[in-house]
């Protein structure tokens, strides 16, 4: 079955570009060019991936994201002139699973787009036939993609959710950025990427009870992240 993007995008030509590139390498693409036309469309269709681009004529693409994310759990990649890393720390922090700066080339778009389809469907059937794990008061169910703290459900992106679950069933284990994102089935980080930080905090926001002083979700210095098998917390 061909998978749908909507494209979010006011320059046209850009836009033209993207979607024959896209469309050439069996996607089919829709396009809308302003803020109001993409979160319509999404109402009345379902897409498979956002590309978002962060500077909208009717609106900030970072709001167009939370508004996404509110109520779909979409894999979402911004395409941002903004050169601020402060723009794309905020963006993945509202949900958006990855991020390529202008310009780029098609076919790193290309990639990228792939990656994020391909993690989330390598989750989603591997996932299906999990139990539930169950650390004290926080239950991860695999199956239903759920993460609850007291029973009480708390909302994480479907890549925070993959992070959580590779963490989680390697608990007591120290793992490097790198290690995470292979366990994610995710490409290779480079060095200066801090993504992994950015959703670890995010993670952190939602499970914690002081998220400045996690007890699930712990820091190793130099090392990288470990899920600690607490079980009164």
């Amino acid at each position: 079955m061909t998978q749908q993007l909507l494209m979010i995008e006011d320059d046209r030509r850009l836009a033209a570009l993207v979607i024959e590139y896209l469309t050439h390498a069996g996607f089919d693409v829709a396009h809308a060019e302003t803020a109001a036309e993409g979160v319509a469309w999404l109402k009345q269709h379902t897409a498979d991936l956002v590309l978002l681009d962060l500077m909208l004529p009717d609106g900030d693409g970072l709001e167009v994201c939370r508004r996404i994310r509110a109520g779909s759990d979409v894999p979402i990649v911004m395409l941002t002139a903004r050169g601020e890393a402060t723009d794309r720390v905020v963006g993945l922090e509202l949900g958006a699973d990855d991020y390529l700066p202008k310009p780029f080339e098609p076919r790193e778009l290309l990639a990228r787009v792939r990656a994020v389809l391909r993690r989330q469907r390598g989750t989603n059937v591997a996932d299906g036939d999990m139990a539930p794990l169950r650390f004290g008061r926080l239950e991860i169910d695999p199956g239903a993609r759920r993460v609850r703290v007291d029973r009480s459900e708390r909302e994480l992106t479907a890549r925070q959710f993959d992070l959580l679950l590779a963490l989680a069933q390697r608990a007591g284990r120290v793992l490097s950025r790198e290690q995470i994102m292979d366990a994610i089935k995710g490409e290779a980080l480079e060095a200066f990427d801090r993504s992994i930080d950015v959703h670890i905090a995010r993670i952190r926001a939602a499970i914690e009870d002081d998220p400045k002083a996690p007890r699930r979700i712990v820091t190793v210095r130099g090392a990288g992240y470990v899920f600690a098998r607490v079980q009164d917390a």
